[in-house]
């Protein structure tokens, strides 16, 4: 009798995560198509970047929202307008690098992003290792990238900016394989938060990629 409950309760535990899983990849890959329309949108009407200030409110805000309604219709609502004020964002961004003369990077950078993101998910997905260690690690590179990105404001150095750059691409990948692992493992259980961890993950790790890029490419 207790070894069916037992079976019971972990085929009940599986169907629970796989829908978890599942949900998040469908609601991540919502979020990438509209967060890219709005780009493209911003892009075509040339719109102003709105700026670090805004950004900050607007993101930290709109996160903010988004986790605390996470369990409710809301959260979907505030999901999508975290992702589509991040689009509007990049679509400025982009427009800089194309008139630049350095457009050529971004389908480089887009392109390195999908294979990251896809590695590292199915590494997580089939990898038996327990990658619980990197959330201490994640805690310790977020402390040490918002020091170098202080120092880069007043330093202004390419080479650092570089460095950054990389620091972001190895915890935006870090965080994918945590959060991918933590749905799988059962200790991630709300897709709404999973989707918005990996949409920023590779929002990131996509801007990182094109600052890389861009100034590995620059003649300056």
């Amino acid at each position: 009798m207790n070894d069916r409950i037992v079976r019971s309760n972990g085929y009940e535990g599986v169907l629970s995560t796989n829908k978890v899983l599942r949900n998040t990849y469908f609601l991540l890959s919502l979020t990438l198509l509209w967060s890219a329309v709005v780009a493209g949108v911003s892009m075509a009407m040339n719109l102003p970047h709105p700026g670090l200030i805004i950004t900050l409110v607007g993101f930290y805000g709109l996160l903010f929202l988004t986790e605390k309604n996470r369990d409710s219709g809301l959260g979907l609502v505030f999901t999508f307008l975290l992702t589509g004020f991040m689009g509007y964002t990049l679509g400025p961004i982009l427009n800089m690098y194309i008139g630049a003369g350095m457009g050529h990077v971004i389908m480089p950078a887009l392109g390195g992003t999908a294979l990251t993101f896809m590695a590292c998910s199915a590494y997580a997905l089939t990898t038996k290792r327990d990658l619980s260690f990197l959330s201490g690690m994640l805690l310790a590179g977020f402390i040490a990238i918002v020091v170098a990105v202080i120092a880069n404001i007043f330093l202004q150095m390419p080479m650092l900016s570089l460095v950054i750059s990389g620091m972001f691409v190895l915890f935006s990948s870090a965080a994918i394989l945590l959060t991918t692992q933590s749905i799988v493992r059962g200790g991630e259980t709300n897709y709404i938060s999973a989707t918005v961890t990996l949409y920023v993950s590779i929002y990131n790790l996509f801007l990182s990629l094109l600052q890389i890029l861009g100034i590995m490419g620059s003649d300056d």
